[in-house]
């Protein structure tokens, strides 16, 4: 059993490349090629944060454009 387990942990997953030796050291934590995560995290926060505060100061045009946009749509 234990020979099974050292032959799959040397395959590379299906569809993947193996990692030459000399990468495998240079790929994990910290690899440039991983993305921004926490970029896309901010970003979204302060999307979030300017939604609100424009909704905020803004709630009662908003809803007088909204409620005039509908009238005219349903013609009521």
């Amino acid at each position: 059993m234990e020979h099974l387990i050292r032959r799959a942990r040397r395959r590379p997953a299906p569809g993947h490349a193996p990692v030459p030796p000399d990468r495998r050291q240079a790929v994990g934590v910290g690899d440039p090629e991983r993305g921004d995560v926490p970029g896309w995290v901010l970003i979204t926060l302060m999307t979030a944060a300017l939604v609100a505060a424009i909704w905020a100061i803004a709630n009662v045009q908003l809803t007088a454009l909204l409620e005039r946009a509908l009238e005219k749509v349903s013609g009521i």
